[in-house]
């Protein structure tokens, strides 16, 4: 059994939190580059251009990439041959978060109670979405969401018959009625199967792949080429200002669902795709 402190999770998730902000990532970098040059207007170039120049300078200068840096999001695959010693898993990883937003001087977002608004002034508690899997390694993503995109998300809990069309159009229209609000060109993320949750957990997981990573099932690698073909025909483009860039890129996950039910989740990432990834 290989053991694990706690202060080495705080210092490893403090790194990342802080990484995750400035670092946007070569794949979203190429891919931004390559929409430049696929019949895009000279506004929408423009925008491209801003949005590249935003993130050299974050780089450079080690500064967050958008002022919204977002709730923070936490995927750890936890080994079953690991032990945790030193204190609690889930403290450990919120005091990283804390120390992470304050030395990196990051904007906090989150609330305590989402009715009575108040700030909890160190952007703890995180969502943490906890995997047993096997070996004697902490895997730990950090990928802080911002509201704009996030809001723009949505679950449907479709009818078998309603069938991949119907998925289709679910997609296709939320995109659409997003518009320029998630802050394109964007990252779509799409959970198909499971219940409720599990399709909306499917959807952000997918946001983890690098641009251009296609599902290893060939039907839904398709499908996700398909759909991004179709978005970018939306004409909503940069930051909603036309265009034929509306989407990076669209990434599927499937999981089995009920014989009664066709959960179909859309969680829109904007283009700071932000997440740090650590193996402990």
């Amino acid at each position: 059994m290989r053991e694990i402190s706690t202060d080495t999770i705080v210092d490893a998730v403090r790194k990342i939190t802080i990484e995750a902000s400035y670092d946007l990532g070569n794949d979203v970098i190429d891919a931004i580059k390559r929409a430049k040059e696929v019949k895009a207007s000279p506004v929408a170039v423009g925008i491209l251009d801003q949005v590249l120049a935003n993130a050299d300078i974050a780089l450079n200068e080690k500064s967050p990439m958008c002022q919204d840096t977002g709730l923070a999001v936490l995927f750890v695959d936890i080994g079953q041959e690991v032990r945790v010693t030193g204190g609690d898993l889930t403290e450990a990883l919120n005091e990283g978060i804390r120390r992470g937003y304050k030395d990196g001087y990051l904007r906090k977002s989150a609330l305590s109670d989402p009715i009575e608004r108040k700030n909890t002034g160190d952007n703890t508690p995180a969502i943490i979405h906890y995997d047993i899997v096997p070996g004697d390694k902490i895997n730990i993503t950090m990928a802080p969401k911002g509201g704009g995109s996030e809001n723009m998300s949505e679950v449907k809990m479709m009818k078998p018959s309603d069938g991949i069309e119907g998925v289709r159009n679910f997609v296709i229209d939320r995109v659409r009625r997003s518009g320029g609000n998630p802050c394109p060109p964007v990252i779509v993320g799409v959970g198909i199967g499971g219940t409720f949750e599990k399709c909306a957990w499917l959807a952000k997981k997918s946001l983890l792949r690098p641009v251009g990573d296609r599902n290893p099932n060939k039907f839904y690698a398709d499908l996700e080429l398909e759909l991004l073909a179709k978005i970018n025909k939306l004409g909503i483009g940069p930051q909603g200002l036309g265009g034929t860039t509306t989407a990076l890129d669209v990434h599927i996950e499937t999981y089995a669902c009920h014989i009664a039910s066709l959960p179909v989740a859309v969680n829109m990432q904007c283009h700071a795709a932000r997440h740090k990834h650590v193996e402990l």
